[in-house]
């Protein structure tokens, strides 16, 4: 592999121009010595963004369990036995209390997911109404219901939803090893849908399922190859839950993370590089280096869906120790 690609991916990535990427390219800048990708990583963000601010999104599971999808990694799914029970949807006066104490809290983005392959003709008066009263104080929405049709992404759109989130998770390669009940294109169907309605797409993956180190490269890929780059890309450390197929899966090292995060953030330079799932493995260290290295978006609260999250009082903490910031609002 010569040394040019990376160098002209790297001169791209300083002047904001956009680029197709190949996985040739991608992996030479992955590949950079350690301070070199952190280095450029963060130039990139600086550049982009205000590197002591972070946005804060609170995540609710409106609908939990008994999902017909069988993702390797959810703790959701109806096919694995994790002992979690299926609930009905919320009733969507509860949704806007819990969203009204997330604002009170400091949350920006209110992020609303239910384990569903697909939202049902009957649900989507619900799922409107928590948009629209979710948007009406102040706050972004976004929600995660599985895959979406064009209509539903209208309706949707119509209501102020102004992120969805459906990540593709993995490597096309991979993808198989993970998930049967998809596929890796519905995904990609689901995606052109949110775009097409205008409604901003948030849309990133997970690490340490198993993969190896080009399926996390060939992701990032994907994502930067869109026709327009997502506005918010997750990156979820795996938090294997027992009773899933990748209960015993090995965790990714942190400074293998950490590259992910900062190759992120050099190939999709304004979007914002959600660190999302995983952070109670982390050391403050670690999430020191990744807000660093790009990441400048996290959840909040004790849990994430059905998973731990650090609590409030210890992002605080770490927060007041980095004197980071929370990002302001972005809603019309």
């Amino acid at each position: 592999m010569t040394v040019e690609p990376h160098l002209e991916a790297a001169a791209a990535a300083l002047n904001g121009a956009s680029q197709k990427w190949t996985r040739e390219t991608a992996e030479a800048v992955h590949e950079l010595p350690f301070n070199n990708l952190l280095f450029l990583a963060h130039t990139v963000h600086r550049q982009n963004f205000d590197p002591n601010r972070v946005q804060l999104s609170r995540l609710l599971s409106i609908k939990t369990g008994g999902c017909p999808e069988d993702c390797g990694y959810c703790s959701q799914s109806a096919h694995h036995e994790t002992g979690l029970k299926a609930s009905k949807l919320m009733e969507v006066r509860r949704v806007i209390a819990e969203a009204t104490k997330a604002r009170d809290a400091g949350a920006t983005r209110y992020c609303m997911g239910a384990a569903w392959r697909n939202p049902k003709p009957r649900d989507m008066d619900a799922v409107v109404a928590m948009v629209e009263g979710v948007k009406a104080l102040g706050m972004e929405t976004c929600m995660t219901l599985g895959m979406l049709d064009l209509e539903q992404a209208v309706r949707l759109k119509q209501a102020g939803l102004d992120y969805y989130n459906h990540n593709i998770d993995t490597s096309e390669r991979y993808y198989a090893e993970v998930i049967s009940t998809r596929s890796f294109s519905d995904r990609l169907d689901t995606l052109e849908n949110v775009r097409l309605s205008g409604i901003k797409v948030c849309c990133g993956g997970i690490v340490g399922m198993g993969e190896q180190r080009v399926d996390r490269i060939d992701m990032l890929v994907t994502l930067a190859n869109l026709p327009e780059h997502p506005e918010s890309v997750p990156i979820n450390m795996l938090i294997p839950i027992a009773g899933t197929p990748l209960a015993d899966a090995s965790p990714i090292e942190p400074i293998e993370f950490v590259r992910v995060i900062a190759l992120a953030r050099i190939m999709m330079p304004k979007s914002h590089v959600r660190l999302s799932a995983g952070r109670t493995a982390m050391t403050d260290e670690m999430q020191a280096l990744c807000f660093f290295a790009g990441a400048n978006s996290i959840f909040v609260g004790d849990t994430l869906l059905t998973a731990d999250n650090p609590g409030e009082d210890k992002d605080t903490l770490l927060f007041r120790r980095l004197d980071i910031e929370p990002m302001e609002p972005d809603v019309p």
